[in-house]
């Protein structure tokens, strides 16, 4: 566990578990055990943490690895190191680990977007997920027809304007058109928001290259 610690040991362990066969490393995996949340919030130990999600052939090792990662999925993602384990899974796991891990941040995808190692995951969550749990992640965001707050505040964040940005890369083209209109009604004020302009270029694009009315 030193070693993983260590700004030289951990590349030794990385290697360790890159190119040696697994049955003869599987004492040291072992010793992670019960440690997996500590060593992904670490800035050595989460790239080890990744390195066994890439190169651990053995189910049950991989299950007690993802189990601890997936007992604490909102204080990672909100991590400064842990964040990257997270976005780990969501471009590289399975798909059931993706949905549970989009299930777990469903229901605080506004706040977590306005959180500078959060916002990062929540990207990855539109980039990876499934369209029904991209639409989820979409409507959360939007809120109800009648208020428009949850959008309003991410396009204005140093954070959540890149996220809003992901969702207009990502969306399929019913959410799109659903939410430049919610958008369109705030592009004036927008622009008198350092973060709000990013978005008004972003949209301004967009229209201009779908052929869409800038007003209603």
């Amino acid at each position: 566990m030193k070693c993983v610690r260590d700004q030289n040991g951990n590349h030794v362990i990385q290697k360790c578990i890159e190119c040696v066969p697994q049955d003869q490393i599987q004492f040291i995996i072992s010793s992670f055990y019960g440690q997996v949340v500590a060593l992904s919030s670490h800035p050595y130990g989460c790239r080890v943490i990744q390195r066994v999600l890439e190169h651990c052939d053995d189910q049950s090792t991989q299950q007690i690895i993802m189990d601890e990662i997936m007992q604490c999925v909102c204080t990672l993602a909100q991590d400064q190191y842990g964040n990257y384990v997270i976005q780990h899974v969501l471009k590289h796991g399975k798909p059931h680990e993706r949905s549970a891990i989009i299930r777990k941040l469903a229901g605080q995808i506004v706040k977590m977007s306005q959180q500078k190692f959060a916002s990062n995951v929540v990207e990855k969550c539109l980039a990876f997920s499934s369209p029904e749990e991209r639409q989820l992640l979409v409507d959360e965001m939007l809120g109800t027809s009648d208020e428009n707050e949850p959008l309003q505040a991410m396009m204005k964040d140093p954070f959540g304007n890149y996220v809003v940005q992901k969702v207009l890369e990502t969306c399929d083209d019913r959410s799109l058109e659903l939410i430049l209109s919610r958008i369109k009604v705030h592009l004036n004020a927008l622009k008198r928001y350092t973060y709000g302009k990013h978005i008004v270029s972003r949209v301004e694009k967009l229209i201009t290259t779908g052929g869409m009315a800038l007003l209603p």
